[in-house]
């Protein structure tokens, strides 16, 4: 599998995935009221992890719009690095009162680039047109291979670790197969072996072109006949 059907990150329970895009909109909306007076008032902030951001955003199952997401959190971040960025990610403060004194927290944390601006640049370009930008093309495109994938896995009789609304899938298989693939194809073993199968993760990206899904799924064909 090329390197682009797959992206480093670390190992989390495949639900805790799942929940960021079904049920995040439910939860935020709760989080708004008294609860985040409640954690106003105890100094906590609420900021959200957007590394996979463009592919939650352009789920099927989604129903939380960038527009409401930034209503409902002190902080977000738009991930770059996973959807297509040199590097670099985009972090969006809502909340003025962090606004104050944050660029030098950047400062005292040794992260303030002297060129930044050019990373800033790419998101320019990446966010124009904003739902229709090529930020959220991009995303799209890789949740699309990944349905792609997941059609031509079940197709074959492959059997899930956890259900997937997004680009990360968690096929199971056989050791024996597991280890032919590796050969090949670059992946994470994503569960421990159990009974001869090994659950992996298999991740579709922004450069994933179909070819790519093919080749996998003919190679993985190929070793079950």
């Amino acid at each position: 599998m090329s390197p682009s059907l797959q992206q480093h990150s670390n190992r989390m329970n495949p639900s805790f995935l799942r929940a960021l895009v079904i049920f995040i909109r439910m939860k935020l909306v709760l989080l708004k009221g008294p609860a985040i007076v409640s954690l106003r008032w105890k100094g906590l902030l609420l900021y959200v992890d957007g590394a996979r951001l463009g592919t939650a955003l352009t789920a099927n199952a989604n129903d939380l719009s960038i527009q409401e997401l930034a209503k409902l959190c002190d902080a977000f971040y738009l991930g770059g690095t996973k959807n297509g960025a040199l590097l670099g990610e985009a972090l969006v403060i809502q909340n003025p009162e962090i606004n104050e004194d944050f660029r030098w927290m950047i400062k005292r944390q040794c992260g303030m680039l002297a060129k930044g601006r050019l990373i800033g640049a790419q998101f320019e370009t990446l966010l124009e047109g904003g739902e229709q930008s090529l930020y959220f093309e991009m995303a799209r495109h890789a949740n699309e291979m990944a349905e792609k994938l997941k059609k031509g896995l079940m197709d074959l009789g492959v059997s899930f670790y956890s259900d997937s609304q997004t680009n990360q899938l968690f096929p199971i298989l056989p050791a024996a197969v597991v280890k032919e693939l590796e050969k090949d194809f670059f992946f994470y073993e994503w569960a421990p072996e159990k009974d001869g199968m090994i659950a992996i993760r298999l991740v579709t990206g922004w450069g994933t072109s179909e070819s790519d899904v093919d080749a996998l799924l003919s190679a993985l064909q190929k070793l079950r006949a």
